[in-house]
């Protein structure tokens, strides 16, 4: 999450004293989270670079935007808050974030030993399995002098290894921490002054030291003095920071094509790559991109970072018998290739990707295909889908009852039909749960399916502080498993979930494909549903009312009047930014209560992004100077004041100030008290009165305000109006000084595409008919 200002102040033409009766009912116009100078869209909300950033090392603790990612803009929110989130090792009780954190690493570590532990050699031209295949082919590419990708071609995907049948007894319930008070901690203080010092050093700032460590671990004062370049990898500093870093530590031996220099921009790119939604990118962009840093011989660069394990390659979807780039392929049994460059087809791109990533999609896929495979058709839910509250439910029912790996997809009214589900299996005696993105989510699910213990986040259910607990191998016990806000699925989570689970457990993955996809990297609903790996489930049912009507309409790219005759739809039009906070002030405090009779507490602002005139930051200190005015004593915030926490990289958790002592902020998240240490403060909470689209996804509200101010035009898309207009339960005022754009936005911006290899896996997987037959 972006850095707060400390002390915000408000902006004195935000004072609203009147109401100058400018509302009228009408609907047709809002934006997208990336205007210029703000950072949030349609993608992660991380601003690549910190913001006022100059040559040499920043002055200032980079900005680090934590819920919202997929686009760039509205979504950097999703690579910071790391900071606070990340946990060093002690005897206190883990946090739920620590524990999900916690719960990735040992993933990771799961794939890493299953990939390593996979015998034989991998032939060339097959498709790529592991890091062992990626780096063997890239050293026969330095040997032989060939450029990046000529050798490196895809190949079958193995059989996916055989995993745990689901335990036949109710696993055990770990003990939820749930403590009264939970503080998130940080980098040790050890390793935080090695760190300090070392900057110091080579001139950079202290503030960088917490994020440096927490980042690079306990030996990261020993790594920057053999590497300066991975400073780097701290989010928020640039390339020419670095380079003057590195400069003031080696002196003359440092250049533009030092191989440290080198790999960590390749590493750095991908990084980027994935605030933005990637899991992967051309080599092409890369190369591109180095060449644009003064990196005499970019294709030696990427080679090189190849060779050492920065990054792998890919060429998914590749025949064998076909060479990109003119290159000789492997000898196959003496036999070479033809010159028929005529018949061959375009050759797939060679892409490059961070481990990370690929292991994850790589497990996903494998994952999705083990439940595919290894469902069990004995249950008998006639009965059930004949009763269930709608014909889209009983649909669901009834392809649930035959498929291991079902998705669903509907807006807001079409939860119904999961919680009908979850309501059918319980009552057929099966271990069914539903998870949700939001603590909201689980409210609102909760209500329909009529039971709380059968909703849980999916946060608390990865990190065991809810749910059912986990076997000794690690399994949920469950055997139906539905993720509500599925778009919000990032791949690194979606891998980890899907490792939980058991085989034989049935998934449904359900969302509304209209929205902005998830803060991390990848598109995890979006390629399930264009690989069709599995049946899918079109809700029938549609939104009712003025919102649900102008939300449907923009889901298909138009955007126009509605009939409000209740206000429910209401647009202000403003000229200019500053009198886009003024009646956003006074629609919140004043005109919504009044008019609608929805008090402040129940009403969220959505802007295009943090930064900016009209960002969230400038609107925050706007809305607490009216309704929750105070010093700011304790980091900016008071006793009162609405926030939004970022407990982990991409996820967003309102709450409320209670306190702040010398352990540092006390803040009351939907019920839980938890405790920011000071330092943490800056980059893990910020004011909530107003927050971006990314980070309001998931949740909903009685009434809420868009702001769309007139510099915002250019971070306008279709799925950033779609999720921002679509979070309002009984009214929608849109603040209005964008013309046209909006409704060009609507017809011509759909959502930004993400190079992703997860779908070309999953078509690749056996057919559950297939799987039988071998």
């Amino acid at each position: 999450m972006t850095a707060l200002p400390r002390g915000e102040t408000p902006d004195p033409a935000a004072e609203n004293d009147e109401d100058r009766g400018t509302e009228a009912v009408a609907a047709g116009t809002p934006g997208e989270d990336r205007a210029p100078g703000q950072d949030g869209a349609e993608g992660p909300d991380g601003a690549e670079e910190a913001p006022g950033s100059s040559e040499g090392p920043a002055e200032e603790t980079p900005s680090t935007d934590a819920t919202d990612t997929t686009d760039a803009t509205d979504g950097a929110d999703g690579a910071d808050g790391a900071d606070a989130a990340a946990a060093t090792d002690g005897p206190a009780a883990l946090s739920e974030a620590e524990a999900e954190l916690a719960a990735q690493r040992e993933l990771r570590e799961r794939i890493e030993k299953r990939k390593a532990e996979k015998e034989g050699p991998i032939p060339a031209g097959t498709k790529l399995s592991g890091p062992a295949a990626d780096l063997l082919a890239a050293v026969r590419a330095v040997e032989s002098g060939e450029k990046p990708g000529t050798a490196f071609f895809d190949a079958p995907a193995t059989a996916p290894a055989p995993r745990r049948s689901a335990p036949e007894g109710p696993a055990p319930v770990r003990p939820s921490p749930a403590p009264s008070r939970t503080a998130v901690r940080g980098a040790s203080p050890e390793a935080v002054a090695s760190v300090a010092a070392v900057l110091a050093e080579g001139g950079a700032p202290e503030a960088l030291a917490r994020p440096t460590a927490t980042t690079l671990g306990e030996q990261a004062a020993d790594l920057l003095r053999e590497d300066p370049w991975q400073l780097l990898s701290v989010p928020g500093v640039r390339p020419e920071q670095a380079d003057g870093f590195a400069r003031a530590l080696l002196g003359a031996e440092c250049g533009p094509d030092d191989e440290r220099r080198t790999a960590a921009l390749v590493g750095r790119q991908l990084e980027q790559a994935a605030l933005r939604g990637h899991t992967a990118l051309d080599a092409s962009e890369v190369r591109a991109a180095l060449a644009g840093h003064s990196v005499t011989d970019p294709e030696a660069a990427v080679l090189h970072a190849i060779a050492e394990g920065v990054v792998l390659v890919f060429q998914d979807g590749a025949d064998p018998s076909q060479v990109p780039d003119g290159a000789e392929p492997e000898d196959t049994d003496g036999e070479e290739a033809g010159d028929g460059a005529g018949d061959a087809q375009e050759p797939a791109p060679v892409l490059l990707g961070l481990d990370r990533y690929a292991l994850a999609e790589e497990s996903l896929a494998d994952g999705l295909g083990r439940l595919v495979n290894s469902c069990e058709k004995g249950t008998d839910w006639a009965d059930a889908a004949a009763a269930a509250p709608s014909p889209s439910a009983g649909e669901l029912i009834r392809t649930v009852a035959t498929a291991g790996l079902v998705a669903h997809s509907g807006g807001e009214s079409a939860r119904a039909e999961p919680a009908a589900l979850i309501a059918a299996a319980r009552g057929l005696g099966l271990r069914a749960l539903a998870t949700t993105h939001s603590v909201d989510g689980v409210r609102r699910l909760a209500a329909s399916v009529g039971d709380p213990q059968a909703v849980v986040t999916l946060s608390g259910l990865l990190s065991g502080t809810a749910g059912p607990g986990r076997d000794a191998d690690g399994a949920f016990a469950l055997d139906l498993l539905v993720v509500l806000d599925a778009p919000q699925l990032d791949v690194e989570t979606a891998a980890m979930l899907v490792e939980c689970l058991a085989d034989g457990t049935r998934l449904v993955l359900s969302g509304d494909p209209g929205v902005l996809g998830s803060a991390g990297a990848g598109r995890v609903f979006a390629d399930v549903l264009a690989a069709r790996a599995c049946p899918q489930v079109v809700s029938r049912t549609p939104d009712p009312g003025p919102i649900g009507e102008l939300v449907s309409g923009i889901g298909i790219g138009e955007i126009g009047p509605v009939d409000a005759p209740g206000k429910e739809v209401v647009i202000v039009p403003v000229r200019d930014a500053g009198e886009a906070v003024h009646r956003t002030v006074q629609l919140v405090a004043d005109s919504v209560p009044r008019a609608i009779g929805v008090p402040s507490a129940d009403t969220q602002v959505i802007t295009v992004g943090h930064g900016g005139s009209a960002g969230t930051s400038a609107l925050n200190a706007a809305l607490k100077q009216r309704l929750n005015p105070g010093p700011g004593r304790f980091g900016g915030f008071d006793p009162g004041d609405r926030v939004v926490h970022v407990p982990a990289p991409g996820r967003a958790v309102p709450g409320a100030v209670v306190s702040a002592d010398a352990d540092g902020l006390h803040l009351d998240c939907a019920g839980t008290l938890l405790v920011v240490p000071q330092d943490a403060v800056e980059s893990s909470v910020r004011h909530g009165w107003a927050l971006s689209a990314h980070q309001a996804a998931g949740m909903r509200w009685p009434a809420v305000v868009v702001v769309l101010p007139g510099d915002a035009a250019q971070g306008l898309s279709r799925p950033w109006v779609y999720t921002a207009f679509s979070r309002g339960e009984r009214h929608l005022s849109v603040v209005h000084g964008v013309d046209q754009a909006l409704p060009r936005a609507v017809a011509e911006i759909p959502a930004q595409e993400r190079t992703t290899r997860l779908r070309t896996l999953l078509e690749a997987l056996p057919t559950p008919d297939a799987a039988q037959a071998t």
